[in-house]
């Protein structure tokens, strides 16, 4: 799909009437809102939820007109402030809804209404179908772990080699499977539910983390600089927040030249904490910019320094546990070299502020 943004034409591009007829096919409800927020479409499954028929008129109505909610044009409001998206559980009339607001260009917002009990049913489909395609895979690749293991004490030493490739694939596509399972729970995860929050101290949980990748890292003379000061804290599920700074770490690691170190930085403003990891590698092209967090998704194999091959699913792991938490995660080039991923998180998961001039360390 990629390929297909990079290589359409404008003039392939559908209509505004076209993306309205898409709107008004759509199995969720849609609202068109417009920078003055006013109502400029409803689609047919938005006005079944919202128990309401009215003909717009051509300079629109105000959100208000169609559905007097505060807790809804509190979102709403907080989507445009902010410029990015919002999700809101929503209860109207006696329907439990889920509501996505979504910023696009120029100041237009999208919300999209969807009754939890069609989303719990799809993600209950989803989990059963990634829980059968787990269980057909783990068993399989167990037991050939086990065989490996089996022909590694049998073989003579011209074809220990073989063995010892074949034992190596068979551990990459199990921490394959594992990571396509987390991606998938996480995703299947509405923001906020499901964690196990504690205060978490981010420099320390940075250290652990490192402890485990420093074998790899003196192999190729590289060590890691900290610049934080005592007392960042957040409240955070311990253990995802483990995984999101192992991935982080891991893969400016793998960019990273030989005797160069991995940097990581902090900084705070009002209710946010910015976490920085920077590398001395040759930094992301403008593809990986753009694709570096879809799964499976592997940069230019040119660039890796280090010989350990990814799954292609760390990164979008990483941005799953960020929107879990309410935050999100961002990559840029540093203008000195090498490569700067950007995670931003809230202290508070429960009291989110508005975000505002919160830049990371030069």
């Amino acid at each position: 799909m990629g390929w297909l943004r990079r290589r359409r034409r404008p003039a392939e591009l559908p209509s505004a009437r076209q993306l309205l007829s898409l709107m008004d096919a759509a199995p969720t409800g849609w609202i068109l809102l417009d920078p003055l927020g006013q109502v400029r479409h409803v689609n047919p499954r938005a006005e079944q939820l919202l128990a309401s028929n009215i003909a717009l008129p051509a300079d629109g109505l105000p959100l208000e007109s169609l559905c007097s909610d505060a807790e809804l044009a509190a979102c709403v409001a907080i989507a445009r402030r902010q410029d990015r998206p919002q999700r809101l559980e929503w209860r109207y009339r006696d329907e439990d809804l889920d509501v996505r607001v979504v910023p696009t260009s120029g100041g237009w917002l999208g919300v999209q209404l969807q009754t939890r009990r069609s989303l719990e049913a799809q993600l209950e489909q989803q989990e059963r179908w990634v829980s059968d395609v787990a269980h057909e895979l783990k068993t399989p690749l167990t037991a050939l772990l086990l065989v490996g293991d089996s022909l590694a004490a049998r073989v003579n030493s011209g074809n220990a080699h073989l063995v010892e490739r074949l034992q190596r694939e068979l551990k990459r596509l199990q921490e394959l499977v594992g990571d396509l399972l987390e991606l998938s729970r996480l995703e299947n995860t509405l923001p906020g539910s499901g964690l196990r929050l504690s205060t978490v101290d981010l420099p320390d949980l940075v250290q652990q983390v490192w402890a485990g990748l420093r074998p790899l890292a003196e192999q190729r003379g590289i060590v890691l600089e900290v610049l934080a000061s005592p007392g960042l804290a957040i409240q955070a599920d311990r253990s995802r927040m483990h995984r999101a700074l192992l991935n982080l770490l891991d893969n400016a690691l793998r960019y990273s030249p030989d005797g160069e170190p991995v940097q990581v930085s902090f900084a705070s403003s009002v209710g946010w904490m910015l976490v920085v990891v920077r590398d001395r590698g040759a930094g992301f092209s403008d593809e990986d910019l753009e694709h570096m967090f879809e799964r499976f998704y592997r940069g230019d194999p040119a660039r890796v320094r280090s010989p350990r091959a990814g799954s292609g699913l760390g990164l979008a792991i990483v941005q799953q546990i960020a929107l879990s938490h309410g935050g999100r995660v961002q990559a840029r080039n540093d203008p000195d070299g090498g490569a700067v991923v950007e995670l931003l998180l809230p202290l508070h998961l429960q009291s989110l502020q508005p975000l505002s001039g919160l830049q990371g360390p030069a």
